[in-house]
């Protein structure tokens, strides 16, 4: 350790003995650059702060009815995008800057100026969107009108990105409808024409295909049991006809008159009888309701003695047993009732064979079920999707329009400014004490660097330890210099020649901080030295 502080110490004389080397470097460089410092030109800083409102009443009064935007995102949005490309030329041109460029390329140069000279930052925490703006320029007045036409495009900008972002987005749910509207036709058109196809196996409000084919079973099952019935009668029926009758029977049923004979016309005969005396009642002869019935009465009768004329001559050409068994009233109305189940045995069989092509039919089309029922799944399951989003759709393009109603009464951010850009009376700029320092360290320092240098190209022994290092023999003794020499007045000479150096120095150095501190103490005497 005591070594490493010989060796520094050595440095340091080495330094000091070739200290003229650090003075030509001062006074080469700190008065030149001290000038320089003091000849920059000054630049004046505009800065403005305004506050963007975003708790607006709306939100609250609006919540679920429209779609909700996150506000602070959005100005932190436009903040980043402040500074492109087409913001800062509208800048230039709002502020006439864009006139000091004659080419392109000076064009670029000033938007790129204003791109780095332009500050927005954002103050105030986390939960106040409080943002500071500022811009330098040597002209004050121009620093303060670029800072109000930021101030502008950034108001301008957010609340004209509102209203385009709500245009967009109208037009866009808009086209989306119009396509969701077209699918949703043509999902119903192909449900529709499917179902139309097979409404015979597809569920109903009778039921699905089961339901059916079970339905017109029981339903042929009925009717069979119904028809098996009827024949049964009519087995009956016609049994008891072939029966013969007793000689009393027979006599008891001759026919006396046409009235004991009971004709197929007797019920309607009876029925128009009553309403006519009905008509009679209310109406004259003359009425055409009751010249009508009285018509149809009269033809009826007609046909009645047709009839009954006819059974008698049938009945006497034929033998005598059936003649007097036809006009018996009870083989009478047997035989009626024999023609009646006839016809009901013909129309149920009819009804019969229907349900079993039914059944047929459904049965023959077992196979092919699964496959329509899983056609059937998927057009409806697209149907109800594509209805879904249509209607979501609708429901978005309602909010959309509410939302954008209620940003052109009022927008949902509302900008307050704090601090309005005024013009700047004072410079803020070029920090000219900081740079006289740095001139000032970087002189010494090259002035330190180079002494060191030439004492190590051009070494001088300093001490009787450095001497024994370089030539290994111990050193037992020092002589002196002595006043005769005059080695002792030389330095003495480079020692005071040194400090008045440098305090000549400190004393410009002084000037030109003093210079920049109090510039009319120092302009005013200077100009009424030029004057006179």
């Amino acid at each position: 350790m005591q070594e490493v502080l010989e060796q520094i110490l050595d440095y340091l004389k080495g330094i000091w003995i070739k200290r003229r080397y650090l003075m030509i470097a001062t006074w080469l460089i700190c008065p030149l650059g001290w000038l320089v410092v003091s000849q920059l030109q000054d630049t004046y800083e505009s800065e403005a702060r305004v506050f963007a409102d975003t708790q607006s009443i709306l939100r609250p009064l609006l919540s679920g009815m429209t779609v909700e935007l996150n506000p602070d995102l959005q100005i932190l949005q436009m903040v980043s995008t402040l500074l492109s490309r087409p913001n800062l030329e509208r800048i230039a041109r709002m502020t006439d800057l864009d006139v000091q460029a004659n080419t392109p390329q000076e064009f670029d140069n000033l938007i790129n100026l204003l791109k780095k000279g332009i500050s927005i930052r954002k103050t105030g925490g986390k939960r106040q969107n409080i943002f500071n703006i500022k811009y330098s320029d040597p002209d004050p007045i121009m620093a303060r009108d670029v800072v109000q036409s930021v101030l502008t495009v950034f108001i301008e900008n957010t609340r004209g990105d509102n209203r385009k972002d709500s245009d967009s987005a109208q037009k866009f749910i808009d086209s989306q409808i119009n396509e969701y509207e077209n699918r949703l036709l043509k999902a119903e058109a192909r449900l529709t024409n499917f179902k139309q196809k097979y409404s015979d196996v597809l569920p109903n409000q009778y039921g699905g295909y089961y339901d059916k084919l079970n339905n017109s079973k029981e339903q042929l099952k009925t009717i069979e049991l119904i028809l098996l019935e009827t024949k049964t009668q009519l087995a009956a029926s016609k049994a008891k006809l072939s029966q013969p009758t007793s000689p009393t029977s027979s006599q008891q049923s001759n026919i006396i008159d046409s009235n004991s004979v009971k004709t197929t016309f007797d019920d309607r005969i009876s029925e128009l009888t009553g309403q006519l005396d009905s008509l009679q009642l209310r109406y004259t002869e003359q009425h055409p309701d009751v010249k009508e019935v009285q018509r149809r009465l009269d033809h009826l009768s007609k046909k009645r003695n047709d009839e009954i004329e006819e059974y008698l001559s049938s009945s006497n050409d034929g033998n005598n047993e059936f003649a007097q068994i036809s006009q018996n009233p009870v083989i009478q109305s047997i035989q009626i009732q024999v023609n009646q189940l006839e016809g009901q045995v013909a129309s149920m069989e009819v009804r019969a064979n229907n349900y079993r092509n039914t059944v047929k039919e459904l049965e023959n089309k077992i196979h092919i079920l699964p496959e329509i029922e899983a056609e059937l799944v998927a057009l409806d399951r697209g149907y109800e999707i594509t209805q879904k989003q249509y209607e979501t759709l609708l429901d978005r393009r309602e909010k959309a329009q509410i939302g954008q109603s209620a940003d052109e009464a009022t927008s949902k951010i509302n900008f307050k400014v704090i601090d309005p850009p005024r013009v700047p009376l004072e410079p803020t700029g070029p920090k000219r004490l900081l740079f006289y320092a740095v001139v000032t360290f970087l002189g010494v320092g090259v002035g330190l660097g180079f002494s060191f240098l030439f004492s190590q190209i051009n070494p001088v022994v300093t001490s009787s330890s450095q001497v024994a290092r370089a030539t290994g023999i111990p050193i037992f003794g020092i002589v002196s210099a002595t006043e005769n020499i005059g080695l002792q007045s030389k330095d003495k000479r480079k020692t005071t020649l040194f400090i008045l150096s440098n305090s000549l120095l400190i004393l410009i150095l002084c000037f030109f901080v003093t210079y920049t501190l109090f510039p009319d103490a120092i302009q005013a005497p200077i100009h009424r030295i030029f004057n006179l």
